[in-house]
């Protein structure tokens, strides 16, 4: 389980497929810390350590993570929102993320907001794929609070330090982000959809 709260930003610095499996390797500012086996979202997406040396840490994607993310978009260099599992009792400063991404979306507009950022995103209507104004997305792993809300889009505002600690800030418009909808929500659109309530 996740918060949401980006730990470090990542850098890619190699991808090997094998297979229909995709190990890639990451520098991050905490390798010295992670353990094989310890469970990191990468973007948003729960992946395990494998391997890890002086330079970075290996993780492998399997082809349904790659078919449901975008971490098939990754380039060596690009950067990586990452975060450490939370800890039993530690302080849930974002909101309750599993790391198991339900959609991608499309950055369709970055607005300047004198001091701030909105972007709004476009992704695929569904059922399950629901926001609402004030509730919580995780957007590339990082929990934020919907400003606008509609079936096919939402839109999020993004504090400087958001903009500047995040790889949310070198997004440009028709780049793919990793959406998960808030888990609560999901389970509540769920009963109602058993009960032919929705």
């Amino acid at each position: 389980m996740f918060t949401g709260i980006i730990e470090g930003i990542g850098k890619v610095l190699s991808i090997e497929q094998e297979g229909a499996n995709v190990h890639f390797k990451l520098a991050s500012a905490f390798t010295d810390e992670l353990k094989i086996d310890q469970s990191v979202a990468h973007n948003g997406v729960c992946l395990t350590v494998v391997k890890k040396d002086l330079e970075g840490f290996v993780v492998t994607a399997i082809q349904e993570t790659l078919d449901r993310t975008n971490l098939g978009d990754w380039k060596e260099g690009d950067a990586v929102n990452l975060e450490r599992c939370t800890s039993l009792g530690g302080r849930l400063d974002g909101h309750l993320v599993q790391g198991h991404v339900d959609a991608t979306a499309t950055l369709h507009q970055v607005v300047d907001a004198n001091g701030s950022w909105v972007l709004h995103f476009e992704h695929e209507a569904s059922p399950e794929n629901i926001t609402v104004p004030k509730g919580s997305i995780t957007v590339n792993g990082v929990s934020l609070t919907v400003v606008d809300s509609h079936p096919e889009g939402f839109s999020v505002a993004i504090i400087p330090y958001t903009w500047e600690h995040t790889n949310l800030g070198g997004l440009n418009p028709g780049d793919r982000v990793n959406l998960e909808f808030d888990v609560i929500g999901k389970y509540v659109a769920r009963i109602l959809a058993q009960q032919g309530l929705r």
